[in-house]
């Protein structure tokens, strides 16, 4: 059953990413391929899951890969909701390079990895772009019934494309930062009014898990890089 709406009318989506993959950890590009969570993704989905249940939703939506209906499910299950399963919210389809390492796309597609590093759109490697990420994840956006609170798990591309077209905001540079896993963006809007960022990188009180380092030249990879 859907809860109502604040009497302020005011409505708040979660953008919610994943918890870590054996992927992440091992910097692997994911796309839509479908990694499962590792045992520190599994702790950060039950340590959210009290946060966002807290925030009382009406609607929880996920993606249909296994890493973000993992994540959801915890949420599912304190907050009294079912998980809607939404294709429309997987991760960036990234072609060839899924699966691959940094290190291994550096070495076989050495041009797409030097714009990738330089924010530019790599659509050359085959999948989508993230105009057409952003198109699909606003049309789920936009279908959201008019409630107090949702919730959208998801992917790190897909939730910059989608909070960048909200907002209005361009795609071919990343105003947007990256979400750490188990981190989300708030986005909110009174009755009438344009939405807004209220929150961004938001998670459970304590040190986000790092990845391994990344080499120098590697400093620029955070416009997509745990797709």
């Amino acid at each position: 059953m859907l809860r109502r709406p604040l009497v302020s009318e005011l409505r708040r989506v979660i953008v919610l990413r994943h918890g870590r993959t054996t992927w992440n950890a091992e910097r692997r590009f994911q796309g839509q391929a479908d990694a499962p969570l590792d045992d520190v993704g599994r702790s950060q989905a039950y340590e959210v899951a009290a946060i966002v249940a807290a925030l009382r939703p009406s609607v929880l939506i996920s993606s249909d890969l296994q890493r973000a209906l993992h994540t959801a499910a915890p949420i599912a299950d304190l907050a009294g909701l079912p998980v809607i399963s939404e294709p429309r919210l997987r991760e960036r389809s990234l072609g060839h390079w899924e699966g691959l390492t940094r290190d291994d796309v550096r070495t076989r597609f050495p041009d797409e990895f030097a714009d990738w590093l330089a924010s530019r759109d790599v659509s050359r490697r085959g999948g989508e772009s993230r105009t057409q990420v952003a198109e699909r994840a606003l049309a789920v956006f936009r279908e959201l019934p008019e409630v107090g609170v949702s919730v959208l798990v998801t992917h790190s591309a897909t939730a910059m494309a989608l909070a960048a077209a909200v907002l209005g905001l361009p795609q071919d540079v990343h105003v947007i930062s990256p979400l750490a896993n188990c981190h989300w963006t708030e986005l909110v809007a009174e009755h009438g009014s344009d939405w807004r960022l209220k929150a961004h990188n938001v998670g459970a009180p304590g040190v986000i898990v790092p990845l391994p380092v990344a080499p120098e030249t590697d400093i620029e990879d955070a416009s997509d890089a745990e797709a």
